[in-house]
């Protein structure tokens, strides 16, 4: 039986690759920093196990990695620079790991400044099998870094300009993760993510509108002024410059790209904007 270990065990993306393997034939490692309350939110399985992992505390790494086969490996958003991903990415090689599926973003094969991109090649340098999973902007940051401002300013507060963006729905990346961890013929590749169709966030407020029945505008703010409120918001430095590179890699209309890679590895279209509105209206409607 396979053991895969996944970080970020918590997190949009990795809660929902947990709750897909527990389907599966093979064993689930938690990585979490808390295993008690990770227990909690994730529930109790004989499938799961929790156990305490750090990327900034090397004596987490070994008990963490032991007898491990695969890892999905997701950057934590607080660490932005190769320095503190690589002590763990060592000893994921010396403990034998066989692949690393890891989170990355589109164009990190072009962009080497994002830190996905110096992820990937930090990877290809230890020569550990690798699967590379490049999403684009996941649409589930409309009900987590976003959410207040839908639900309680009616808006969408991003500097996008008109750029259009090939957004994906976390759950689409769940499975896609899921089918690269389980078949070996996707080590050494690497596979683009998007969704099936790119939306200015103006064509995104308009289906809110229309879902939620309640008006949602896109403010479209300046670059510093989005900048100088998420600060005010208390949200990390690293977290919003990174936020604020994204958004104007979609002004630039370099976020618009859409690859037919999601549906060929799902065998079926890739979710819509709209269709993760419904399902999620909830988080915008509730008080």
């Amino acid at each position: 039986m396979l053991n895969i270990l996944v970080t970020g065990a918590t997190g949009n993306v990795g809660k929902e690759v947990v709750r897909l393997l527990t389907d599966q034939d093979c064993h689930i490692y938690a990585a979490v920093r808390n295993p008690e309350q990770a227990k909690q939110r994730l529930g109790d399985s004989s499938k799961i196990s929790y156990v305490e992992f750090d990327f900034t505390n090397p004596s987490t790494f070994i008990n963490a990695f032991r007898q491990i086969n695969k890892l999905f490996l997701v950057r934590p958003p607080a660490l932005a620079n190769i320095r503190e991903i690589a002590p763990a990415l060592e000893a994921a090689k010396q403990a034998g790991i066989e692949q690393i599926v890891f989170l990355s973003v589109v164009g990190a094969e072009r962009n080497r400044i994002v830190p996905h991109s110096k992820i990937e090649r930090y990877i290809n340098q230890l020569e550990i099998g690798a699967t590379f999973l490049r999403a684009g902007f996941f649409m589930q940051n409309l009900n987590t870094v976003h959410l207040e401002d839908i639900k309680t300013r009616g808006e969408l507060f991003m500097p996008a300009g008109n750029g259009k963006t090939s957004f994906i729905d976390i759950r689409d990346i769940a499975a896609v993760a899921i089918r690269t961890l389980l078949e070996n013929e996707h080590i050494n590749k690497a596979y683009t993510l998007t969704g099936s169709e790119a939306l200015t966030f103006y064509q995104v407020a308009d289906i809110f509108t229309e879902v939620l029945n309640k008006p949602i505008k896109y403010t479209n703010p300046s670059l510093i002024n989005f900048i100088l409120t998420m600060r005010a918001r208390k949200l990390p430095i690293n977290f919003i410059l990174i936020m604020a590179a994204i958004y104007t890699t979609t002004r630039l209309g370099l976020a618009s790209q859409i690859t037919p890679e999601t549906e060929q590895l799902l065998n079926r279209p890739p979710l819509t904007m709209r269709d993760y509105v419904q399902h999620y209206q909830q988080c915008w409607l509730n008080s």
